[in-house]
């Protein structure tokens, strides 16, 4: 998806401010958020592709001026209603309604806390062999679909050197619009600087990217 979101390689957006000693949460409803943001994923109701693809989705002018965690409540209230956990109404009103019917098994301390180790691993056996190798130089696509992919804008239609394999994962693009996990090889591939921003970048530096298969061609 071609959006604001894809801000990776960008010029003029002014310098990166680093705050000194940054605490984890500014103020309590941030951790109130993240709290809420894993805790209503126990539902089973959308996957972290679809979740990421929710922010994505967010009004360019609304991602470009939330902070991080208003970010994550925005699209959490669109994941909700989208779910059919909650509705409109009752998000304008800060209450449930009364008729409202109660999702079941409920979410609880103990769940968390047996979740959080674990995770939900997305990796997968896949049938077919892997296309590449490791030291393969391979091209990325230079055009993505307008779903949730992990290609970012600024590596696309250039060079690079597979360097890791990861194995076959969840592909994410069919994943995100709950198509399918449809399992695909993973790989890591680095690019140098000068391939992606031409001479003037270093030569000394490089980038890597974790890319699925579909998203690479051979050299």
């Amino acid at each position: 998806m071609d959006g604001i979101h894809d801000l990776g390689g960008m010029e003029g957006f002014g310098s990166l401010q680093i705050e000194e000693n940054e605490p984890v949460f500014h103020a309590d409803w941030e951790a109130r958020t993240m709290a809420m943001r894993v805790l209503m994923g126990f539902w089973r109701k959308w996957n972290i592709d679809a979740s990421r693809h929710s922010i994505e989705n967010l009004p360019p002018a609304d991602y470009l001026g939330f902070s991080y965690y208003e970010k994550w409540l925005a699209s959490l209230v669109n994941l909700l209603v989208g779910a059919e956990l909650v509705t409109v109404d009752e998000v304008k009103k800060g209450f449930s309604a009364t008729a409202a019917k109660k999702s079941i098994p409920p979410i609880d301390a103990a769940g968390l806390e047996a979740f959080l180790p674990v995770g939900k691993p997305a990796m997968r056996e896949l049938g077919t062999k892997p296309q590449f190798s490791v030291g393969d130089r391979v091209h990325t696509l230079s055009h993505m679909p307008s779903g949730h992919h992990r290609l970012p804008r600024y590596i696309r239609g250039h060079f690079g050197e597979i360097v890791l394999y990861h194995g076959a994962h969840v592909f994410p693009d069919t994943n995100a619009c709950f198509a399918g996990e449809n399992p695909q090889h993973l790989y890591t591939v680095r690019f140098s600087a000068e391939e992606l921003w031409g001479g003037d970048a270093s030569i000394r530096d490089t980038v890597t990217a974790d890319l699925w298969e579909s998203y690479l061609e051979p050299e």
